[in-house]
């Protein structure tokens, strides 16, 4: 996916910039320990993140940008 993204990409830059692996600890006494499992904090924060970007109200809009975009599937991982 590194070659079909550009350099210059929006996402790719933010990135590059941003390190979210606080985010493990910080949340961690609100995850469950049984159930289903939960969706990593890390790409939760960056999907908010792109809502916010894409001018998103609705998670289903999110997640069907989400889905359609190699630049935002490569800044969630």
């Amino acid at each position: 996916m590194e070659t079909y993204v550009p350099k210059n990409n929006f996402y790719r830059q933010i990135k590059q910039l941003l390190k979210l692996d606080f985010l493990y600890q910080a949340v961690a006494p609100f995850y469950g320990k049984c159930g289903q499992k939960s969706v990593d904090p890390v790409v939760f924060f960056k999907l908010q993140l792109v809502a916010h970007f894409e001018n998103l109200c609705s998670e289903r809009a999110l997640i069907k940008k989400s889905q359609l975009r190699l630049d935002i599937l490569h800044f969630l991982d």
